[in-house]
Parts: C-alpha cells; structure tokens; sequence
C-alpha cells in the first residue's frame, strides 16, 4: 500500500488534543487576550494547556485562564502571523 502525504491523509499526521484546551490569558484594551510566548528558537507561539493543572505549575496559580477549541485558538492567533500552538509546555516564567 502507498504512503499518503500528510495533506491527503484521512487521519491527521500529529494529531491534536481532544477537547477545550486551558489558554492563558492577559488583560488587554477590550477584555482579555490570549498570551503569545517564543519558543526556543525565538518564533511565536501560542501555548495551551489541556489541564488547569499543568498551566499552574508551568505559569503559576494566578495564571488567568480561558478554555478555547485547538481550531479556535490558531483562528485567533493566524492573524497575528502566529502559526503554531504549543500545547502542555514546560516553561518557568515570572508569575
């Protein structure tokens, strides 16, 4: 059997999280935005968390918080050139 490019494939090639994800959240001039971060390398990041949990421990308790799908996430953040969400991180940064 052939091997599908991933665009062709039925089955999705790194599949997502299943379900609303915990994104962090700042204040900004309408209401709360979501926070964007850099990876490593220094590219733009949106980051989400599939516990409360775990986005404590990585940001904090007062970390605040909205639930957001994978797909609505990247369709708030595309137009901001951020392309690429990253999901249940280990990062330490300053609560």
């Amino acid at each position: 059997m052939a091997e599908l490019p991933c665009g062709e494939d039925p089955e999705p090639c790194e599949p997502g999280p299943a379900g609303p994800l915990f994104v962090p959240v700042r204040p900004g001039p309408a209401g709360c935005v979501a926070r964007l971060f850099r990876t490593p390398v220094g590219g733009r990041t949106a980051v989400a968390f599939t516990t409360p949990q775990r986005l404590s421990a990585a940001l904090g308790s007062r970390q605040e918080w909205i639930r957001l799908s994978e797909p609505a996430l990247r369709a708030l953040t595309a137009p901001l050139g951020v392309r690429e969400v990253t999901v249940d991180p280990r990062l330490a940064a300053h609560p």
